[in-house]
């Protein structure tokens, strides 16, 4: 293609020439003489378009943020250093499968630390952020990439907490209204340990040492006397001041979607494989599309931009896609500390000492902070209240070689048949995943992978003591984890649902029992299960998916209600905030009027989905829980309710669960019902106007990507908002705020693939590949992804010749260059 810009550069470090070419819609494709040029120039890449989100995320990870930001960044600093990997690092380079992995974070690193050199010869190429904040980006080592765990999705200490805290109460019965478990199971407290010693606060250092970066004028002018206040982390993320109350100990759900459909059931009679995984939505994205080229290598998808490879995507043989498989990874575990010596934990019957590390914290504007971390022979310790002599530790895969996130992908990047992949899986760790491939050949196949520890004596739902009564007997061998090679049905899917096999010994392994709710894999397997030849836009539909079946159901609730008009809605006897009046007196039937006939897809033009989520969100969700937990203190620990069981609850009134409370009886049901909906409807006149044939969901749910310096400078641009449909309970993930109804977590990044056919594929990441707010790529792909559209993923030189609108020479260095 003629026409296209042409820049050269010199790339220290290159063993030979190479390139990059920028398509239209801001994708690189880099072309290189050898793997190792290839990954260098990776890292040179992701730092020319993600250079501050990089550099955030390393001083983020290693605990240097202070240095930059002054003060109110030490306690996180300081919570992010208790998880680092602090174990023999000839073993972690050795444990991802990949032999050259040390060679290859090395080379990628290069590339990165050779922009970063660039942007200090020639300050124009330094994105906007660090001079609006007067900070520099720093040169990386290749360990950072590994020794930084604290972005993986593990799990599951928050409702640990959470559980334990019920149970003090006496009330573990209720937890299933907090949290569903599955398969079915009553968690029993581990013998020896009193829920009541578990502090509401135990996991703030965990919340704060995983937390993003985020920027007020408040936390950024923090004097030395205040650095310790801002230690808390809100329910939304937020690293806030010590004031507010700790936030509920449980962690919004993140997730994806995937499927694989093998040539039996497609209209291109080739596999089809589709991707969207669901993370916190984020400027820049979280996810970064690359394409590498190189003798021996040639993949396209989607990495973490701080990692060398890429996790999703395809190699030209096989195409391959990542979900959460929600394992359970983690476990906190309490001690009684010595009398005399608090550094002493009692263990085996007899007394261990805590590992002291003394660290230095660089703080901007002042002296090094000394900081002390413990650790013992679980992992960081958490907690310490000496007073009640008991201390708290985490005990996590992350403190085993080879669990950096998403870097053991590196070893099924050639693989071409389902045993080659499944064989390099044998060495994912974390975070656990439901891997589901397909390949040129026309087969697919399904895989769960990661590290899942073996409790011999215990369930894992509950905190432990740490005196070796519950340890872990290492874990299971990858066999033991469930797959599917080529299976009958033709398709592969997961939702991170409950997806163990009929069958499967799950009371004796105990992988996890917490999983999310049913609902997208169902909608996935019925409509894939419906499409005898499903096509590649089939595939983009169902990842745009606006279908809520808790909608479904709160529809068919209101429809079978008797109609009251006759009293009208009532006090409200739930303590459900009414809100202004302005629908006429009978709110109730009006709503009833309005879900008439709604079949709970939830589009952001519809009334009718604008008053079923906020029934739910703000009435009748809250409202039941109430009804469930009458005592106010039991109730809050059960937010935000879990909505499995409560709608089955609401479905089956009073038989439907076992247990189910005495003041919810069919007539007392249907109260609740109408109560809430009236409240419902009043509440959506007072945000959307008093008639409701203007209302629309799209009105109140909407995306905004938010710039970390949104407000803060002026490089703070923000993306949005943006009108969006769906709900965390439809494919098309888009959770959100109750409070804001702005989007939280979902699939800012989609790829399906047409795989044999890969110039077919197509993806979006939103709100577009570039986080540099002067690039053209920043914010271009906005639109079309809130409108569930996609742009070609390019594959053949031919294709990505005719879309290139850059290419950037890179030469090795010379004398001439010294």
């Amino acid at each position: 293609m003629s026409g296209h810009r042409t820049l050269t550069l010199v790339l220290p470090g290159l063993a030979e020439p190479a390139e990059i070419r920028i398509d239209r819609w801001g994708v690189a494709h880099i072309c290189a003489a050898s793997r190792g040029d290839a990954f260098r120039v990776q890292g040179f890449n992701a730092a020319r378009d993600r250079l501050w989100q990089l550099d955030l995320w390393r001083k983020r990870g290693l605990g240097r943020l202070a240095k930059d930001f002054g003060p109110g960044y030490l306690a996180q600093d300081r919570a992010s250093r208790l998880f680092l990997y602090r174990g023999d690092m000839e073993a972690e380079w050795a444990a991802y499968g990949c032999p050259d992995t040390r060679a290859v974070a090395e080379a990628f690193v290069g590339g990165l630390n050779a922009f970063v050199a660039l942007t200090a010869a020639d300050p124009a190429w330094l994105p906007p952020e660090f001079a609006s904040l007067g900070t520099r980006p720093e040169p990386w080592e290749a360990a950072d990439v590994v020794r930084i765990r604290s972005h993986a999705l593990v799990r599951n200490a928050l409702s640990e907490v959470a559980r334990a805290r019920v149970a003090a109460r006496g009330a573990l019965a209720l937890d299933r209204y907090r949290k569903a478990l599955s398969p079915a199971h009553d968690p029993v407290p581990p013998a020896g340990l009193d829920p009541a010693c578990i502090p509401a606060d135990v996991l703030d250092e965990v919340r704060l040492g995983t937390a993003g970066v985020g920027f007020s004028p408040e936390r950024l002018a923090a004097r030395r006397d205040e650095a310790w206040q801002w230690c808390r982390v809100t329910e939304h993320g937020e690293v806030v001041a010590r004031a507010p109350p700790p936030a509920p100990a449980a962690a919004a759900p993140e997730g994806s979607n995937n499927w694989a459909v093998g040539p039996g059931r497609t209209a291109t009679g080739r596999p089809i494989l589709a991707s969207d995984p669901h993370r916190a939505y984020q400027l820049p994205s979280l996810r970064y599309v690359v394409h590498l080229t190189a003798p021996g290598l040639d993949v396209i998808g989607a990495g973490e931009p701080a990692l060398p490879g890429i996790s999703i995507g395809h190699n030209g043989r096989a195409a391959f896609s990542l979900t959460i498989a929600p394992l359970d990874q983690e476990d906190l575990v309490v001690y009684e500390t010595h009398p005399d010596d608090p550094d002493l934990y009692r263990y085996g019957g007899d007394w261990e000492r805590m590992r002291r590390r003394e660290e230095h914290v660089a703080v901007r504007g002042g002296p090094d902070e000394a900081v002390s971390l413990a650790f013992t022979r679980h992992g960081p310790v958490v907690r310490e209240d000496r007073t009640a002599r008991r201390a708290f530790a985490l005990r996590t895969v992350w403190t085993e070689p080879g669990s950096a996130a998403y870097l053991a992908s590196l070893a099924y990047l050639d693989a071409a048949d389902p045993d080659a992949f499944g064989a390099a899986l044998r060495h994912w760790s974390a975070p656990s995943v439901n891997q589901v491939y397909a390949d040129a050949g026309g087969r697919i196949a399904w895989f769960m992978a990661g590290k899942a520890p073996r409790r011999p004596t215990w369930d894992g739902l509950m905190p432990v003591p740490g005196d070796g009564s519950h340890e872990w007997d290492g874990f299971h061998p990858p066999e033991d984890l469930p797959r599917a090679i080529d299976p009958d049905r033709g398709f592969v899917a997961t939702a991170n649902e409950m997806n163990l096999p009929e069958g499967y010994p799950a009371q004796a392994r105990k992988l996890g029992f917490e999983w999310l709710e049913p609902w997208r894999a169902s909608r996935i397997h019925a409509v894939l299960e419906a499409q005898p030849r499903h096509s590649l836009a089939d595939s983009v539909a169902l990842q745009g998916d606006d279908l809520s079946l808790p909608a479904r159901r709160l529809a068919a609730l209101a429809a079978g209600l008797a109609a009251p008009g006759d009293a009208g809605p009532g006090p409200d006897q739930t303590g459900t905030a009414a809100g202004p009046a302005g629908a006429g007196p009978d709110e109730a039937g009006a709503a009833r009027a309005l879900l008439a006939g709604f079949d709970g897809h939830l589009h952001e033009g519809s009334p009718a989905a604008a008053l079923a989520e906020v029934w739910w969100m703000h009435h009748l969700r809250p409202a039941l829980l109430r009804r469930v937990a009458p005592n106010p203190a039991t109730a809050a620990l059960l937010l935000p309710g879990d909505p499995e069981t409560l709608l089955d609850l609401l479905e089956g009134a009073p038989a439907g669960l076992d247990g189910a409370p005495a003041n919810l009886g069919p007539a007392a049901r249907d109260a609740l019902l109408r109560d809430t909906l009236a409240a419902a409807y009043r509440d959506c006149a007072s945000r959307l106007g008093a008639d409701p044939s203007a209302w629309a969901w799209g009105r109140l749910h909407h995306a905004l990507f938010a710039h970390p310096l949104s407000g803060i400078a002026p490089a703070g641009r923000d993306v949005g908002p943006l009108p969006v449909g769906g709900s965390g309970a439809s494919v098309m993930n888009t959770t959100y705020r109750p409070d804001t109804f702005r989007l939280t977590v979902g699939a800012s990044f989609r790829m399906v693939v047409d795989v044999g056919n890969w110039d077919a594929s197509v993806f979006v990441n939103a709100p577009g590949q570039s986080g540099d707010p002067r690039s053209a790529h920043y914010d271009d792909l906005a639109g079309l992804w809130a409108a569930r559209a996609a742009v070609p993923l390019l594959f053949s030189a031919a294709a990505v010749e005719a879309a290139t609108e850059q290419v950037i020479a890179l030469r090795p260095a010379s004398a001439d260059d010294a």
